[in-house]
């Protein structure tokens, strides 16, 4: 929350634009028929999302199957500054999977508490893919990704410094 209020800070301070399609964009993108009516094109929007997210969701269902916790484990999560990068990066994984993961890892004592905290401060959840497949700019979603990576990591951190003091 206070990494939110952060980042709008420091955007409204910049006079950067807001970030965000807005449902015109949108609708036009998707050429939904809005003006058939809210129902019709809310429902053809919440399938048409539902199923890209089923579709990834299950690829990467897949692919941790393959990959195992166990070799995740492997990692060098408890080594300082690295483990809360590397847990930062599991965490985006768009898949509440991810998470489990996670907490699993911390929970065996493979992880230290700010790695835990990185990874779950970045996982957004299936909110990745939304922006993905919702948002035309690419190099725009980068960057909202980036900020949130950003933000998760430096939460990490200053969890594992509150461990020092």
């Amino acid at each position: 929350m206070i990494a939110g209020f952060a980042v709008d800070f420091l955007f409204r301070s910049l006079n950067v634009r807001k970030i965000g399609a807005g449902i015109h964009g949108i609708c036009e993108a998707e050429h939904c028929d809005c003006e058939k009516g809210i129902w019709t094109s809310s429902l053809k929007h919440t399938l048409s999302i539902a199923g890209y997210i089923f579709l990834i969701s299950v690829v990467l269902n897949i692919v941790l199957e393959m990959i195992g916790t166990q070799n995740l484990e492997n990692l060098v999560f408890n080594q300082p500054v690295i483990g809360e990068i590397l847990a930062g990066l599991i965490g985006l994984i768009p898949n509440c999977a991810a998470s489990v993961a996670i907490t699993s890892m911390y929970l065996d004592g493979a992880m230290s508490a700010g790695a835990m905290m990185s990874g779950l401060m970045v996982g957004a959840g299936v909110g990745i893919l939304v922006l993905a497949r919702s948002n035309r700019s690419r190099r725009e979603s980068a960057k909202m990704i980036g900020i949130l990576y950003a933000a998760g990591v430096i939460g990490g951190l200053l969890t594992s410094m509150l461990r020092i003091f």
